[in-house]
């Protein structure tokens, strides 16, 4: 059964004040089957070509296997799992081969025709849904803050200020096997939004803001508008930037009959 709603979507990217882009960006419908998006992001890290090599082998890792996905006989959380296992699994060689230490983060959601979505993060990039302005749900960062968040012994706020706030505790390209935390949206509704971001986003804004920018601007003109206020706040001193947007809206009365 497909879902009543038409889906709005947007990606946007920076450098932001680095030298180096090393975020990239992914939102692509599946070639055969309607109603079936895929949404990732990765901030690559280790050098200025490492991180860039470990990125770009999460996106193309992604597109390989999502172009190939069967969402009518293959589930929408191993195929997440499978992109994270193959760009770690490539990451490695990288780093094997370069003598380098390419790493990165992701955060990933893929959309399915039932209205089903699967999330699944590793590191500090993040995923958020909301319905109006209303917060529903946002990944938690494996970070070495947010451990301490959940311990108690650091409040969100000081964990956002906080010196090692660039601490991972998981990500991809390590020695050690990714992180990961799976999320399962059952169904998603017209009024819904979806984000995947890099933490040159999500750094400079609260929920509530996030929510009401989502809620209020469609996606191109929320990716952009995010992107330049993350940039006025960095005043100068911001990271690389990328983001991608779904808007679930509700389809007119004769479209859906």
């Amino acid at each position: 059964m497909s879902s009543s709603y038409r889906i709005q979507a947007a990606t946007g990217i920076h450098r932001g004040d680095r030298e180096y882009q090393q975020d990239q960006v992914l939102l692509m419908p599946h070639p055969h089957v309607q109603g079936c998006v895929l949404g990732v992001v990765a901030d690559g890290m280790g050098g200025r070509s490492g991180g860039r090599k470990a990125s770009d082998q999460v996106m193309l890792t992604a597109r390989q296997l999502f172009e190939h996905f069967d969402p009518a006989t293959e589930s929408g959380e191993q195929l997440l799992r499978s992109i994270v296992h193959d760009a770690h699994t490539m990451i490695r060689l990288t780093a094997i081969s370069t003598e380098q230490e390419p790493h990165s983060t992701l955060a990933a959601f893929v959309v399915l025709p039932s209205g089903r979505c699967h999330c699944l993060h590793s590191g500090d990039s993040r995923l958020y849904h909301y319905h109006g302005q209303q917060l529903l749900f946002r990944s938690k960062d494996h970070s070495y803050v947010q451990a301490l968040v959940d311990r108690g012994t650091l409040t969100e706020e000081q964990a956002h200020h906080h010196p090692q706030s660039n601490i991972l505790l998981g990500c991809l390209g390590t020695q050690e096997p990714p992180t990961l935390t799976h999320h399962l949206i059952e169904r998603l509704q017209p009024g819904d939004a979806l984000m995947a971001c890099t933490d040159g986003i999500w750094h400079y804004f609260s929920t509530q803001e996030l929510g009401t920018v989502l809620a209020g601007l469609a996606p191109r003109e929320a990716t952009a508008f995010l992107i330049d206020k993350a940039r006025a706040r960095a005043a100068g001193g911001g990271d690389n930037l990328s983001l991608a947007v779904l808007k679930f809206a509700a389809l007119p009365e004769a479209s859906s009959a």
